[in-house]
């Protein structure tokens, strides 16, 4: 295991990546490949894969068998739920989500994707882009992940072809012009022998890119939040009612986008009162500044009655207040979506009742096609569908703020997350 001092460890970057393909291309065994090559996994983890190899008959140590950790999962040589593996390089600290392939645990890509910085797309050099990689680019565009990785696989197979890899280059830029993706990155790997995971490959000489490691490590990501737009979503009063703080009135919660400081004229929603930020408080510590996605309590210079689920914003920078909202949303219950069904809705810290106005189209995600005269919303299907709050909730756009873009729907009655929604 590689050694870092606490100090450098607790402020280096933190990257948040996911992986999609296909079934069977390798998304398991890339990301043990990547722990074991980069040194992040500890010796008698290695001994116990390799073990588990050599009983289940294998040529050579299954680096999958890492992240596969279900039984059902090791049996079928497949990935069921999403497993997070956490990793660090002197460079960067990592969180990797490793999703199904299988087209019914689209629902659970979703969710591994919802918070990462980067998406890798696997792609079986073998197979070029089918289906399923049109499925998960359509799901990252979604879902506005900054960064995509395209990792063309098992050019150990197409034996190192650099037509092979072109030809996928070609095809997949073609289908992604058709959506909202800017940042696109293509590496020729092989997860199985190591070629460009962490180590350069000897094999594609005719490849002058970086590998995945030191793209990972050096991704550009201090650009991924969005610091023009201060919301502040509250999550908790703090009232002490001490001898030492009798006065004290702070509102916590995580900052959702921008930068505030102190004496900002502030805005509350979605009462609309307004004050001046009069402290930014860490423990002990005041702060002159904070910014997104740092956890703080804000002291204002009035007496205001806010409560959890309110938001603060700078006066001169609002959200949209409003109880009509449009979003697309990813249905997550094998219980299809009920037309004028009542939720649960839940919005940052806030939690409001909704009902199902309108199912507008539903989105085959192979084609990228609206199908209108279809409005059974089932499991894993994704939908533009409208929707109206029982009270006025705080919104912005997805494509503008993903943490005060997104919701999520419940189901009351068992109170099963069903739904997570992208406002548009």
């Amino acid at each position: 295991m590689t050694d870092f001092s606490t100090a450098g460890y607790l402020t280096m970057d933190l990257l948040r990546f996911t992986t999609a393909g296909s079934v069977d291309d390798g998304k398991s065994t890339l990301i043990g490949r990547l722990l074991y090559d980069s040194k992040s996994i500890f010796e008698d983890q290695y001994e116990a894969i390799r073990a588990s190899s050599e009983k289940r008959g294998e040529e050579y140590v299954n680096l999958a068998l890492l992240t596969d950790g279900l039984r059902a999962e090791r049996e079928q040589g497949i990935t069921i739920d999403v497993a997070y593996r956490y990793f660090a390089t002197p460079k960067r600290k990592f969180i990797i989500a490793d999703t199904p392939g299988h087209i019914q645990y689209t629902r659970n890509m979703v969710t591994g994707a919802s918070t990462a910085n980067a998406a890798i797309i696997l792609i079986d050099a073998r197979k070029g882009v089918i289906e399923q990689t049109m499925r998960h680019t359509y799901i990252a565009s979604l879902l506005r992940i900054p960064h995509v990785i395209v990792c063309v696989n098992k050019m150990d197979l197409v034996e190192y072809t650099e037509e092979v890899f072109e030809k996928i280059k070609n095809d997949y830029t073609s289908f992604a012009a058709k959506l909202e993706i800017t940042d696109v990155h293509f590496l020729p790997i092989s997860a199985l022998k190591g070629d460009n995971v962490v180590d350069e490959s000897k094999n594609m000489d005719w490849y002058k890119g970086a590998t995945l490691m030191y793209l990972l490590e050096n991704l550009q990501i201090s650009n991924d939040q969005n610091y023009s737009d201060a919301r502040f979503p509250v999550q908790y009063v703090i009232r002490p009612m001490s001898s030492d703080h009798h006065d004290y009135r702070g509102y916590a919660g995580r900052i959702a986008g921008g930068i505030f400081k102190k004496g900002d004229a502030v805005t509350v929603l979605p009462s609309g009162f307004t004050s001046k930020i009069k402290s930014i408080d860490i423990l002990d510590e005041s702060l002159e500044e904070a910014f997104a996605p740092m956890s703080v309590t804000l002291t204002l210079e009035d007496e205001i009655d806010i409560s959890r689920g309110d938001m603060i914003a700078k006066t001169d920078n609002l959200p949209e207040i409003t109880q009509d909202i449009e979003i697309m949303i990813c249905w997550l219950a094998d219980k299809q979506l009920q037309l004028n069904g009542k939720y649960a809705l839940r919005h940052t810290s806030k939690e409001v009742r909704c009902v199902v106005k309108d199912i507008q189209y539903k989105v085959n995600i192979n084609t990228l096609e609206k199908i209108k005269d279809d409005k059974i919303i089932r499991l894993n299907d994704i939908a533009c569908i409208t929707i109206k709050t029982t009270t006025p909730i705080a919104i912005d756009k997805y494509k503008k703020n993903r943490n005060t873009g997104s919701v999520i729907l419940i189901d009351e009655a068992s109170n099963i997350t069903v739904g997570a929604g992208m406002i548009i």
